[in-house]
Order: C-alpha cells, then structure tokens, then sequence
C-alpha cells in the first residue's frame, strides 16, 4: 500500500481529536466565503477596525490590519485558541511539563535567557542555577580570550574565531552576529577581532573561513551536543589537523574548544574537557542561540555584557508571551494569524522583509522553524504531517518561509508577490537606523529612503492599482492588464524602535513563540525533527560504499539503478589522483593534504 493510502486509510481508522473537528475550526472555515467577498480596499478605509488591529510592547508596534481579517475574524480565531487549549499548553511549556512528547523532553530554551532570580522548573528541578552557572563560566572564558590572559600556544593573543556547527547550532547564532555587526555598541566591543562560522561540509566552506586566517591566533569552537554530527565533526578534524600541521598536536587543546554534553569523545578528540560548555536536552537545536550554542561566540566577538543584552531582550517577550492577555499578545498574534492564512485563506508561503541590511541572516534562521507539509514530513518546527498523537493531518500546517533584506527583494521577487502568486508578508522595519547617513543636498536621508519603501510596500499589495485607475493615468490600452495590480494581498508591519542587541533578542522571542503557537492550535510537535533523520541514514550507506569501492575495490550494490549510475561516474572521476590531490590542495589547505588521502 502507498504511503499516502496508509495514511489515509489509518486516519479514517483512529480516533483523532484534531482540531479540525471542533466547531471553532468549521466556523472559520465557513468564515472564508464571507472573508472573500470584500476587498483590503474597503477593510482599510474602516478607522476603527484598524485602530483595533494595531498593538504594541516595548517599543515594538505591530500593525496587522493588512491581513484579510476582520474583527469577527479575530473573534473567531480567539475562539479556535480557546478551543485549542493555547493558554493551558502556553503554561505547560513554560512550567517545563514534558510537552516534546516524541523525544520526552522539556522545552525550557526560556530559560537560557531567564534572570538568576527566576525559576523554571524541568523535572521538579528549577533549572535557571544551571544556566547562569555556564553563563558565568563563558564570562571568564570569553573575557580571557579578550583580554588576552589566555593565549594560544606561541603565546599570541586569539583574536580570530571559527565556530563549527550546523542548523541550529549556525543558522541562529549567525543571524545573531549578523545584525550585530554594524551597531555601534556592538561594533566598538568587536574591534580587531573576527567571527566566521563553518557549517557546511563542502571544502569550499572550509577553505573560504580559514582564508587569511593564523593558526596562532585563531580559536575554533566545535559545537555539538553528542559530538558525533558528522558534518560537523569532519569540518573538526579538517581545523584539527589545519593547526596540528602548523603548530604541532600539543596546540589542539590551546586553540579548540566545544560546545558539548558528551565530554568522553570530546576529550578523545584532543579538547580540554574544562574547555567544554554544557547545554541540556530541553534546549531544540533551533532554539539554542541563548544557549553556549551562540552565547559562547557571540561573547567572544562582542563581549558578555553586549550578549547580555541580547538575552533580556529575548526575556521581556517571553515574559510578554506568557502573561499578556491574547488580543494583545504580539507571538499570539501572530501566529493565529498564520494560522489562519495557511490553514483557512490557503496560502503555503509568508515573505519575511526586513527593511535593514543587518537582518539579512533573519529568514534563513526562521526558515528552519516553519515548512508547508501536508503527509511529507520535511523540516524542523512545524514541517510536520502528522499531530503530537502520530494522527497523519488532514490540513496543511507550516508554511514555506523565504525572504530578503529592502529594498533588495524588491528589484528580485516582489514581482511574484504584487502580480503572482498571493504570499503573505512580514514587513519588518526600525525606527532607528543603526548607521545613520545623511548627504547634504538630498532630500531625505538614506534611512529614510529606505523606510519609505517599508511603509509604501504594504499599502501597493493591500490596494493594488485598478484598470480605471490606470485610463485615468492615460495608459494605453495594451498595457492595461501588463500594469494592473489586483491588491488584496495581506501583510503586516512590525515597527522596531532600534536594532540594538536588545531588540535583536525581542524579535527572536517574538518568532520563537509565534511558531509555538501554530503549532499548539495545529496539534503538532514543533519541538522535535524526525524529517532529517532519514536522509542523514541513507547518507551513511553512500559513505560506507564510498570507503569500500575505493578501499577495497568492491562493486557498487544496493541502490536503485539512477543512483548506481550516479555514484559509477563520481566515482570513476575520482580515480584520477591529480584531480583529487588539486581538490585536497584549496589555498590554505595544503596541509590537510595528507588527510584527505588518507581517508580515500
């Protein structure tokens, strides 16, 4: 039987108690017929309706009257929340119940940003004493490296920084150094010093971070929990055997460090077990930017109290999440309303733009979190297809998340998003810029171009341009429909007031619960990631063929027919010892020569 007959078959057998049985679900579902039948033109020209959809929390103003919702709408989606228990599964995580059901495990990453005063509990245990205990012990490590008491091992100071890791342990703490980069604060505390991060396996990778690069003054920081992520731990011993070959094995254990729980492998690898930062099980790779994950690097390019910062930033909008009332709650808000874009209005993708260059890495890092699936399971958070319970679902859930910085995507794909395809977007602007420039002569800054795009975008989706509108303009007729813009295409604004580390952690706590709370009225798991088990298993067949055709000779078997063809001509280019030895020898790498060799 096919998967999606089992499936289906298997739905139609169990009891599934989804939400898609309860009356606040059909409601809204007959609430769309209603929804359709007006235009954003006429939603918006109702002053007290977008009064009531606008609200704010410490600075940050959040304007959704742009989505095609009305106030029943909001009623109704209130209601599906109640019905979806959101409030009591709110409280469930943040008193550390076992609400990763599949994996048991808490979801506490709350905690990692948590004052030492607080107390969140996992397991009957307040787990806030830990983290400040790793957070204090990152202080002094990273104030040594600063400071230059502890030196690497020809006695120069370590001022440049490679973190290894992959997905959660790259993806967050890059979009976290990223928009650091260019705050002044920020930007003082990092001077002389570099960051770069290594997550992909390809040498290419490896051969662009360590470009202009010493060994004598490079600190490589290997992250991962079990030690054994096999990208990651590659990408390892390539840098192991970088500063090995330049300054002797005794250098390893001056110049690595980990981010790890298993201290047995990592002392085997050649790092100094007290040189080891702990995280904890209830923390989900792509929520562990507050963890050592990325606190421990970004403390080391920026300084503890800059990242500091960072954390409480995070903090005010868990606390935020947890007590304010769900009319105004901004990651409540927002994730009902993704909910019912994806679920009720159809629509499988959201645009995050943010109107700074310095949230660039921003939707790479939330594309990790959210994925359209309907019975594929694809990615991290809510990619899922089936409920909590194992039910396959019915409905779509996730979406497909994509995005770049204003007003770059503008002149790329807002073409699709203004006469294509209906997507709806986050528009995410600041008030403050963090590089203000202003040309004597011109008429507005260059801030001010640039936000005057933010505020003009959203309006050109939601009204559009009619074929009246453009007679009147004297358009020729043949270019009446190429020029005519059908609006109606829903948005909303997130206005900061700055971009420092502290609003750079609120904008990350408001999209971490946002997608916790599609997932809680969706009745999925966002917490765990079966989807990247299988290809990473099948991965491991590849590699071991790969060592036993060019080890032992043996024959190519137990692939389908395209991929034994596939693998036959990867490889018979790879007997050609002067193409393997130009592709070992990348600039900067000529020292890893004999490694590469070694393991073919």
């Amino acid at each position: 039987m096919e998967r999606e007959e089992f499936c289906w078959a298997y739905f139609q057998m169990a009891p599934s108690g989804l939400i898609y049985e309860t009356d606040p679900w059909k409601d809204l579902k007959a609430h769309v017929h209603d929804i359709g039948k007006t235009h954003l033109r006429e939603l918006m020209n109702d002053v007290e309706r977008c009064q009531s959809m606008m609200t704010d929390f410490d600075g940050i103003l959040l304007d959704y009257s742009r989505q095609c919702a009305t106030l029943d709408t909001l009623k109704k989606l209130h209601t599906l929340a109640e019905a979806a228990h959101l409030k009591e599964k709110i409280n469930r995580m943040f008193n550390g119940e076992r609400i990763n059901s599949t994996e048991n495990r808490s979801v506490l990453h709350m905690a990692l940003r948590a004052p030492r005063d607080a107390v969140i509990n996992g397991d009957g245990k307040n787990v806030v004493p830990d983290v400040w205990k790793v957070l204090d012990k990152i202080k002094d490590f990273s104030e040594a490296i600063r400071s230059g008491a502890w030196v690497g091992a020809t006695g120069k100071a370590l001022k440049d920084v490679i973190a290894i890791g992959i997905g959660g342990s790259f993806l967050g703490p890059l979009f976290v150094h990223s928009a650091l980069q260019t705050d002044p604060e920020a930007t003082e505390f990092a001077r002389g010093r570099q960051l770069r991060f290594l997550a992909n396996v390809d040498p290419i990778d490896v051969a662009r971070n360590i470009a202009g690069l010493n060994p004598e003054t490079t600190l490589v920081v290997v992250v991962s929990k079990t030690f054994t992520t096999a990208e990651t731990m590659l990408n390892a011993r390539t840098l192991r055997e970088w500063i090995a070959a330049a300054l002797g094995p005794q250098a390893v254990s001056k110049h690595m460090i980990a981010v790890s729980t298993n201290l047995t492998l990592v002392e085997k690898f050649g790092i100094d077990p007290n040189n080891a930062f702990a995280f904890w099980d209830w923390v989900g790779g792509r929520y562990s930017v507050c963890s050592a994950v990325g606190v421990l690097p970004l403390s080391l390019q920026y300084g503890f109290s800059v990242v500091e910062k960072f954390l409480k930033g995070a903090w005010s909008i868990d606390q935020h999440f947890r007590s304010a009332p769900f009319e105004k709650n901004l990651p409540v808000l927002l994730g009902l309303l993704s909910v019912w874009n994806v679920s009720f209005l159809g629509y499988p993708a959201r645009a995050i733009l943010p109107y700074s260059q310095a949230l660039e890495k921003f939707a790479p890092h939330i594309q990790q979190a959210c994925l359209f699936t309907v019975f594929v399971v694809s990615m991290e958070s809510n990619g899922k297809g089936v409920s909590i319970d194992g039910v396959p679902l019915p409905y779509e859930t996730g979406e497909i998340d994509f995005g770049e910085p204003g007003t770059n995507g503008q002149h790329s794909f807002y073409q699709l998003i203004h006469q294509g395809r209906v997507i709806p977007c986050d528009f995410i602007g600041v008030v403050k810029s963090q590089q203000p420039v202003y040309l004597k002569g011109e008429t507005v800054s260059n801030h001010d171009e640039l936000m005057s795009n933010f505020f003009a975008q959203p309006d050109a989706l939601a009204y559009g341009k009619t074929p009246e509108q453009l007679l009147k303009e004297d358009v020729p007729h043949h270019l009446i429909t190429h020029k005519t813009f059908s609006g109606n295409r829903p948005s909303l604004s997130l206005l900061l007031p700055s971009l420092n580390a502290y609003n750079i952690g609120q904008l990350l706590g408001i999209y971490e619960h946002r997608i916790a709370v599609e997932g809680f009225v969706w009745g999925i798991n966002s917490f765990d990631q079966w989807g990247v088990e299988l290809g990473k298993s099948l991965a491991t067949q590849v590699r071991k063929q790969f060592h036993a055709s060019r080890k032992k000779g043996e024959p190519i078997k137990g692939f389908n027919f395209s991929t034994t063809t596939l693998l036959t001509r990867y490889l018979e280019v790879w007997k050609t010892s002067s193409f393997l030895t130009a592709l070992c020898q990348i600039k900067g790498l000529k020292s890893v020569l004999p490694l590469c060799l070694r393991d073919i």
